[in-house]
């Protein structure tokens, strides 16, 4: 079945210019492609390939090495000038989230290097990519050690193997195109970083538009090839436009006017850094070439900052990528030279309407009233503060456990704790293990020669200890007791900062709260720390306390989870008071729903009560959960640390 054609894409302008201009000027970086699930992302990213220009290289070469600048150290080299070489097309390798570190960057065949004492290396999608695209699906849901292992890639320009004091290195240079939907979690900003340009895209709202996209869907998937022919002449122009500004890309100039107007916008957005100043020029200078100028102008840069600035303005943890058009409009007129200059039509050009389907979001829950479940004192949603550095609580014990940064767990990566046999659990292989348990075998195995005689059941891996990502359940009350303005703001200050820690450290976050007369489930366990987020800032308060009924429901979700994420172990945080006011024999009920919680789910119970006379409920809820008690003023690092130090200076005096 041919790919779907990329002129046959409706809409998504925005995508389809940045897609070009990394293909015009790899050196652009690639592009990240942020938005919700169904608008065709990954079918237009595929189409992509069809329109590169193929690509020499050097025969029966794993490495795709270029006759004319082979890599010197290609594991396959050296090759000789004038080595037989072919033309191919450029690939699109996509690179699968649940992918081993082995078949990313390639592996070493550990029983030919112990017995012909030989480099047998074979390589991975990193040396497939090279010179071509790499395509990362769901890039946000990448492990945190391929994430690593990209980072290094993208930066080097190769990717190096080390096995146990063998090392192989080749050339990986490529494209980075990562799609990813926001509502299943942002990415780490390292990653983000080494992202050239970001497009948001939407679905259109345009009833005519969507009629279109599925009449060409529909065709396609009764006759791939019947469709795939109606647009191969479009197709076919497109990709000879992108070879012909290839050819113009290295004759364009960057006076010292563009140069100035760059820096000023990068200055104005605050942008962190020297990348967004190069990204942005390389992309104003593909953008000249695109549109067959010599020279950049300021339309070249308007376009470029568009899209270079968005994913690295300086901007709060949660708030989504996006820059002010009258910002950059701003930034440009002031980096003007005096005098007549450049033909600019601002806002009215186009740059400064709103995307298509892009009207101004609904308000969020915080802009509505409470509705339901009240007794008619409901208070309207308080904002938070400024987050700042929790403490970082973990789940007690050793587990298995999604690579993050929170508790202890057997992983792929981390310190050596001992060896395992093949078939166990495969990572690492461990040389001197393996020796070992080879090396009373060689008489009965005929050893005649200086290599050792290794079998399958010889190899040894290594068991390594690192940290697990963990779920972490807020269980927050929103009853009438924590109405209190300042006292709401402290404690939604205070989640929100351990919602930070919770993206930071890679935990999956879900939030239940309770007020009035019952509990609900304000957001499922997601990775989508930006949505628990948005549902704090909405809460309101008002109401009776049904304590129990939030802890039988935080137990209930843990249950639910547990079944299926089962490696992921739990941690509960409980946000409240300690009060339990609503229904008859409301604290008896609470004791007992804590006691089926305790033992068997690491807690921590956030005391939000203030105020000269305290009653303490919450600490004896937290004896009852066999919990961690935190008074809410505790949860910032930097007061455990004062904490820690007070307590070492008053035993020293």
């Amino acid at each position: 079945m041919k790919p779907y054609p990329f002129t046959a894409v409706v809409g998504m302008p925005d995508l389809r210019l940045a897609l070009v201009l990394s293909s015009i000027s790899p050196a652009v970086g690639g592009v990240l492609v942020r938005g919700e699930k169904g608008t065709a992302k990954s079918t237009m990213v595929r189409a992509l390939a069809g329109l590169l220009p193929g690509v020499d290289v050097v025969d029966a070469c794993r490495f795709s090495c270029d006759p004319v600048e082979p890599d010197p150290a290609c594991p396959d080299g050296p090759h000789a000038e004038g080595s037989p070489a072919h033309r191919r097309p450029a690939r699109l390798v996509e690179l699968p989230v649940g992918a081993a570190e082995d078949r990313v960057i390639g592996s070493l065949n550990l029983e030919r290097a112990l017995a012909d004492g030989v480099t047998d290396f074979q390589p991975g999608l990193l040396a497939a990519a090279h010179r071509g695209l790499l395509y990362v699906d769901e890039v946000n849901l990448l492990h945190d050690h391929l994430v690593d292992t990209l980072l290094d890639a993208a930066a080097m320009g190769r990717a190096t193997v080390e096995r146990e004091g063998v090392s192989v290195s080749h050339a990986a240079r490529f494209v980075l195109i990562g799609t990813m939907n926001p509502e299943e979690g942002e990415l780490r900003p390292q990653l983000l970083d080494r992202f050239g340009l970001t497009v948001e895209v939407a679905s259109s709202r345009d009833p005519e538009l969507r009629v279109e996209v599925v009449r060409r869907r529909l065709a396609y998937e009764a006759d791939p090839d019947g469709f795939a022919g109606q647009y191969a002449a479009a197709d076919a122009e497109l990709a000879a436009d992108i070879e012909a500004a290839q050819r113009l890309l290295p004759s364009v100039k960057l006076p010292d006017d563009a140069l100035r107007q760059i820096a000023e916008v990068c200055a104005s957005f605050e942008v962190d850094g020297m990348r967004a100043d190069i990204v942005t020029a390389r992309t104003a200078v593909a953008h000249a070439a695109w549109a067959g100028r010599t020279e950049v102008t300021t339309d070249d840069v308007r376009v470029a900052a568009r899209l270079a600035l968005p994913h690295r303005r300086r901007r709060n943890p949660f708030d989504a990528p996006g820059i002010s058009e009258e910002q950059l409009e701003q930034a440009l007129q002031d980096a003007e030279p005096e005098g007549p200059g450049p033909d600019d039509d601002g806002p009215g050009s186009g740059s400064g309407t709103p995307p298509e389907g892009g009207e101004a979001p609904p308000p969020s829950q915080g802009g509505q009233e409470p509705s339901g479940g009240g007794s008619g004192g409901d208070q309207k949603p308080v904002g938070a503060g400024e987050a700042f550095r929790a403490r970082r609580f973990e789940v007690k014990g050793t587990g298995e456990g999604a690579a993050g940064r929170r508790s202890r767990a057997i992983t792929d990566n981390g310190r050596t704790i001992g060896v395992q046999p093949a078939g166990t659990k495969d990572g690492h292989p461990h040389l001197l293990a393996t020796v070992r348990a080879a090396a009373p075998h060689q008489r009965s195995r005929g050893r005649s020669g200086a290599g050792l005689v290794v079998r399958p059941q010889d190899l040894r891996f290594a068991r390594r200890e690192g940290r697990e990502g963990n779920l972490v359940l807020f269980c927050v009350d929103a009853s009438g007791s924590m109405g209190a303005r300042q006292r709401m703001r402290e404690v939604k200050t205070a989640v929100l900062s351990l919602l930070l820690d919770a993206y930071q450290r890679r935990d999956k976050v879900g939030l239940v709260t309770f007020r009035a007369s019952g509990a609900e489930l304000a957001l499922p366990p997601t990775i989508s720390v930006d949505a628990a987020a948005s549902r704090l800032d909405g809460l309101a308060t008002g109401g009776r306390t049904p304590l129990a009924e939030g802890l039988l429901e935080a137990a209930r979700v843990l249950r639910i989870e547990a079944v299926r994420d089962p490696l992921r172990r739990p941690l509960l945080v409980v946000v409240t008071d300690g009060r339990a006011t609503s229904g008859a024999d409301a604290v008896q009920r609470a004791r007992q729903a804590a006691g089926l919680l305790a033992g068997n789910v690491t807690s921590v119970v956030m005391d939000c009560e203030s105020g000269k006379m305290r009653l303490g409920l919450a600490a004896e809820l937290a004896e009852h959960l066999g919990a961690e008690h935190v008074p809410v003023a505790e949860v910032a690092a930097d007061t455990l640390a004062g904490a820690v130090r007070s307590r070492i200076s008053g035993k020293a005096a």
